[in-house]
């Protein structure tokens, strides 16, 4: 793409009033955004509004520094050894997955390896969950990830704190240092910051073997409204959806519900019925999403050439020998699997409350019991 041709597209993307619906109607009706340009009024009104058309003759405001900017970024021989790239509508390289939707971007800014591109993402899953998971939820996250990635399934998800960290993690971990796509991020912002900021480090990592994608210009900050339709193309690229935790008004359950409307399949992963971040997967599971137990509840639906040697979520965190040991510990069978107070397993066991916390400090040390607020503990190896 030339600089003369970059400026049309991020002329039409950036419009007041023109969205991507009017945008692919100009584009189907006069080819190339210089062309849509080179359009009289009247020629523009038998496509969209006359307001619109009106828009169009005017430059927005900003171009040329988002042009001068969005042109700079593009270029070769960044520090970081990323490629940058600019899909667009009707390149080859826009995801087939993409067009199915109502409501395609018009532009994709796309960060990472640059051997690896969006088509690639024909047997991917998305795998969502809330914020603020318990400790078992995101060990669920970052164990499926990592099987999912043991099985050939990139993982998709959108870098938020929580689950969305935990997934790229596990789908990190599954790839090592095999060169192949290991995991696409989907961002809410542009793609020349990283948002949380915590997760620079990992966002670094995901663009070493994997992708970082945004529909948004650069320099766009965090902005509430842009994570909804951060979701959409979640659910668009991926294959299906697997929700971990999350509460019952949550951006996961969006992400599944577009899923659903794509004709795509939901998973969904039960939790307690005490835990307010497992309403949402229950509902889901009500609304019809498949309950997941393993990961091969999800293979079952996505074959896989590499399903039948596919790992359990605990064989894939390579804890098999704990999983083991478990069995034999009465402390984790007191426990169970909800948050449970000091003074419920001294009930529940007999012992004391040293003798308790002398046990649960050494199953924390293991990682197999984790401390929560509130003087409460959970088990976090699954049985």
């Amino acid at each position: 793409m030339d600089r003369a041709e970059l400026a049309g597209w991020l002329r039409l993307s950036l419009t007041p009033g023109i969205g991507d619906g009017a945008a692919r109607r100009l584009l189907a009706a006069f080819g190339l955004p210089e062309n849509v340009f080179a359009q009289t009024g009247e020629a523009l009104r038998q496509v969209v509004s006359a307001a619109q058309a009106d828009a169009l003759h005017q430059p927005p405001l900003g171009l040329q520094a988002q042009l001068d900017q969005t042109w700079q970024w593009l270029q070769p021989g960044h520090d970081d050894g990323t490629a940058r790239r600019l899909v667009t509508l009707g390149d080859a390289a826009y995801p087939a997955s993409l067009l199915e939707m109502a409501d395609p971007p018009l532009m994709l800014y796309v960060l990472g390896a640059a051997d690896f591109d969006l088509t690639q993402l024909g047997r991917s899953i998305a795998v969502v969950g809330s914020r603020n998971p318990t400790p078992q939820g995101a060990a669920n996250a970052r164990a499926f990830a990592r099987a999912l990635g043991d099985a050939g399934l990139p993982v998709v998800s959108g870098l938020a704190l929580g689950v969305d960290g935990a997934a790229h993690q596990g789908a990190l971990d599954a790839a090592g240092d095999m060169p192949r796509l290991a995991t696409v991020a989907v961002v809410g912002t542009g793609l020349d910051r990283v948002y949380p900021a915590r997760h620079r480090d990992l966002a670094h990592r995901i663009t070493l073997q994997g992708l970082i994608v945004s529909e948004l210009p650069l320099g766009t900050p965090p902005l509430t409204q842009n994570f909804p339709k951060r979701n959409r193309l979640i659910a668009g690229l991926a294959r299906g959806t697997l929700v971990v935790e999350a509460a019952l008004a949550s951006g996961s359950l969006i992400t599944a519900r577009l899923t659903s409307e794509q004709g795509k399949e939901v998973f969904a992963i039960p939790g307690s019925i005490h835990s307010p971040q497992s309403r949402g997967c229950h509902a889901l599971i009500r609304q019809g999403a498949k309950l997941v137990e393993s990961v091969n509840d999800i293979l079952e639906e996505l074959p896989s050439p590499h399903a039948g040697s596919a790992a359990t979520p605990a064989a894939a965190n390579g804890d098999a020998g704990a999983v083991s040991a478990a069995r034999e510990e009465p402390l984790l069978d007191a426990l169970g699997f909800d948050p449970v107070s000091l003074d419920a397993l001294s009930a529940r066991t007999g012992w004391s409350a040293a003798a308790l916390q002398a046990r649960l400090l050494e199953l924390e040390l293991d990682g197999q019991v984790a401390r929560l607020p509130g003087g409460l503990f959970q088990r976090t190896a699954a049985a």
